[in-house]
């Protein structure tokens, strides 16, 4: 290949890395985290890890007519499990899924399945069936428009008000009685304790091998 010179070969994958496991969980967490994107604002149809082969996969179409209003995912290497459940008044437990996380991006993203460097400013404490399914918030790390922004509370109060209301909706039908409680968002520093929280669940629940 033109350009390409001798020398020893770079670090890679030869195979695709599983994303929940294979991930690194970020450059500097829990402030500074990567974000494996599982649906973007332009999704009709929920897509959901499938953490036996590491694909996405149809979960279902989307119940009512309301779109995520950001890029959508999870954090490599965490789990919500005890820990995440402690944290959260009423829960009974975590979810048993990876922590769920929202990125804020100017600029439309409409692909997923692809890992995005993210800053955590902030989230949403959600109980779906008792248990804890926190909705962290954060920004792509890359992104002028959102480069001032450090907390929740400096995200315009429409966009908190979308994801909420989404949250609360999605898994609403009409003539079904709710059981997802979305709370008011906590600050960045509520946020990190949740995903500090979350990376313990992880090796707890999955330790490295000897």
């Amino acid at each position: 290949m033109k350009g390409q010179g001798m020398g020893t070969r770079p670090d890679f994958a030869r195979f695709r890395p599983h994303p929940w496991h294979g991930l690194a969980i970020g450059p500097a967490p829990p402030h500074r985290v990567n974000a494996y994107i599982e649906i973007t604002p332009f999704d009709l149809v929920k897509y959901e890890l499938d953490k036996e082969s590491g694909y996405l996969r149809v979960d279902r179409p989307q119940r009512t007519s309301a779109q995520p209003p950001t890029l959508y995912g999870f954090v490599p290497q965490t789990y919500s499990g005890a820990r995440i459940g402690r944290l959260m008044a009423g829960a009974t437990g975590g979810d048993g899924d990876p922590l769920d996380i929202c990125v804020l991006s100017e600029r439309p993203i409409g692909r997923a399945e692809i890992v995005v460097p993210a800053r955590v400013v902030g989230g949403l404490p959600m109980l779906d069936g008792g248990q804890a399914d926190d909705k962290i918030i954060a920004v792509l790390e890359s992104d002028p428009f959102w480069a001032d922004i450090e907390d929740i509370a400096q995200v315009p109060h429409p966009l908190v008000d979308r994801l909420r209301h989404y949250f609360t909706t999605y898994k609403l039908l009409q003539g079904e009685e709710a059981r997802v409680h979305v709370g008011p968002t906590y600050a960045r520093a509520q946020a990190e304790a949740v995903i500090a929280a979350a990376i313990e669940d992880y090796r707890e629940s999955f330790p490295a091998e000897e």
